[in-house]
């Protein structure tokens, strides 16, 4: 990593470029050396030049612009920019990028096991929950989430189209994988977020522009994994082995996603044809983005609405340009019906404090935005995991996510093997502690990190990893099977289905659940306390933590679509 570290302007300039090189917008004026970032979203109706000429009233320069969804990446040396902007008739607000150096963003659930007090990969039991069968890769027998969603059995009637492409929104993808390098799409993968110093670190690059097929985070080689990993007699496969992966870098090294990234990596997924995206996130600085929350500052609540508008149009955009949306519910064990306090929010630009939240006028975005289908996670056992998020509001289907304190009573309670293994960056888990400076997996770590090498010394790594970050990928990549097996051509040389349609046959053929019971779930035996209490509400056909069930890679190609209703 090099030791410079770049200017604001650097950052934004970089943005720039990524908008450029995606086809996104174009720049207008060079932004002033002492300037601060904003983005800017318009009101409904509102021409951009109209929009334009109230941001330069205000005191912007803007340097970027997406008229699809009427936001503009804008620079400002006035420190009252953002309640000018959101005084403009014409604008909804400004969300300001803010430096604050504050400690890299880190979603403990997905690495529970390294911080719940037990030792690394103590317990994993080697082969857990899956059975190997014709055509699967080494490490699949350790796949239960494949078994139980009977993506092995499916890949014998559909194991993907190449021409089917996913886009993994997240934070890169290791293109160098061995499972993944057959099945990434490098003309189409973008990144839309250069680094962030303050939170990212020093830039790996001069541009703090990330190459495509690298990535400094791990979590989105992990998703792309799930999804697509190739069935290659090597390493591990994934859902839809035979599928494009494309990257589409929208969040920072650190994990952090922020609106204007997202926003133009939806955009672009929609200009671009993409069939599917994941987004195994949330839009920060805020967990619940509300309207006029009155714990909020007014030139907070402009920035939430901001959000929630662009958030919302990027989405129907890209659902009617043909993406499949596919979003994890979140870890915040909660109902998103009935949310409780928020604690954590803002998580980036100043400090959180306690936030009563609205559900009428509140959203957890993307996964409570438009057209998204929402994922909670499962263990092997089946029992939703203590930390997903529920609720018949948002919930579509259910999918394994791992739990790493499933199996209570059993000797598979509290290991590493509950959760989900995937490819992962050499170099993150270097950072990480497990593999040395030599490329060897560390003593204590045999367990949680496998390497796999060819003849020809060309190694994959692979970690477990739990939450609806890794359910999501599951069902993403059923919904790129139904695209690979019901698909027709469009025009002279497109390929896909309408994303209505595929959310429906993914519904239709889940495995139904019924709510356990008594109804109140409550995981005191797994060490929870009563705030991990949930209560399932529904029947067997949908309910609060299944949804329609648990997808079912098997049942969706297998199963002839539904004909459409005539008019």
């Amino acid at each position: 990593m090099v030791s410079k570290r770049f200017t604001a302007r650097t950052v934004a300039t970089a943005a720039v470029l990524a908008l450029t090189a995606a086809g996104l917008g174009a720049p207008a004026n060079a932004a002033p050396s002492n300037a601060r970032t904003f983005t800017v979203v318009a009101e409904d109706g509102v021409a951009a030049d109209t929009a334009i000429a109230a941001i330069k009233a205000a005191g912007g320069t803007v340097v970027s612009r997406s008229d699809e969804v009427g936001m503009f990446q804008v620079s400002s040396d006035r420190a009252d920019f953002a309640a000018r902007a959101t005084a403009a008739p014409t604008l909804i607000g400004a969300a300001e990028q803010k430096a604050i150096g504050r400690k890299p963003k880190l979603d403990r659930v997905e690495q529970e096991h390294l911080t719940a007090g037990a030792r690394p990969g103590a317990g994993a039991r080697p082969g857990a929950g899956g059975k190997k069968g014709a055509k699967l890769d080494p490490l699949d027998d350790k796949l239960w989430g494949l078994e139980m969603i009977r993506a092995d059995k499916a890949r014998k009637i559909e194991a993907g189209d190449r021409r089917v492409t996913v886009g993994v929104l997240d934070t890169g993808v290791d293109a160098s994988n061995p499972d993944i390098a057959p099945n990434f799409n490098w003309s189409l993968s973008r990144n839309f977020a250069p680094d962030l110093t303050d939170v990212d670190g020093p830039c790996e690059v001069p541009s703090c522009l990330d190459p495509v097929g690298t990535d400094d985070g791990g979590h989105g080689t992990h998703v792309a994994g799930t999804i697509g990993a190739a069935a290659n007699g090597f390493g591990l496969s994934g859902v839809a082995p035979n599928v494009s992966l494309v990257e589409l870098k929208g969040g920072q090294d650190s994990g952090y996603f922020f609106l204007d990234p997202v926003v133009n990596a939806l955009v672009y997924a929609g200009r671009s044809g993409i069939d599917v995206v994941n987004m195994s996130f949330y839009v920060d600085p805020w967990l619940y983005n509300c309207t006029a929350n009155p714990a909020d500052s007014p030139e907070d609540q402009a920035e939430q609405r901001a959000i929630i508008k662009a958030m919302k149009r990027a989405l129907t955009f890209a659902h009617n340009k043909g993406v499949t949306l596919v979003g994890a519910l979140g870890n915040n064990n909660e109902d998103l019906g009935a949310p409780r306090t928020d604690v954590t929010s803002p998580d980036y630009g100043a400090d959180p404090y306690p936030r009563p939240i609205d559900n009428e006028s509140c959203w957890d975005l993307p996964t409570e935005g438009p057209h998204v289908i929402g994922v909670s996670s499962v263990g092997p056992s089946g029992k939703k995991s203590d930390f997903s998020n529920y609720g018949t509001e948002q919930i579509s289907v259910a999918a394994p996510g791992g739990w790493f304190r499933d199996g209570f009573g059993t000797d598979t309670f509290r290991t590493d093997a509950n959760m989900i293994l995937s490819t992962y960056p050499k170099h993150v888990l270097q950072e990480e502690g497990s593999v040395d400076a030599d490329g060897n997996i560390v003593a204590g770590f045999e367990n949680s990190v496998f390497k796999q090498c060819k003849a020809n010394g060309e190694c994959g790594y692979y970690t477990y990893l739990q939450g609806t970050s890794m359910a999501s990928p599951h069902a993403a990549g059923v919904a790129a099977l139904i695209v690979s097996r019901y698909g027709k051509a469009q025009g002279r040389t497109g390929f896909g289905m309408s994303p209505d349609q595929v959310e429906q046959h993914l519904y239709r053929t889940a495995a139904e659940h019924a709510c356990p019971e008594p109804r109140l779930q409550q995981y005191r035996n797994e060490g929870r306390d009563e705030t991990y209490d949930a209560y399932c509400a529904g029947g067997v056909n949908f309910n609060g933590f299944y949804g329609y069930g648990i997808v079912d890679a098997y049942a969706a190609v297998k199963t002839p679509l539904k004909p459409k209703a005539r008019p």
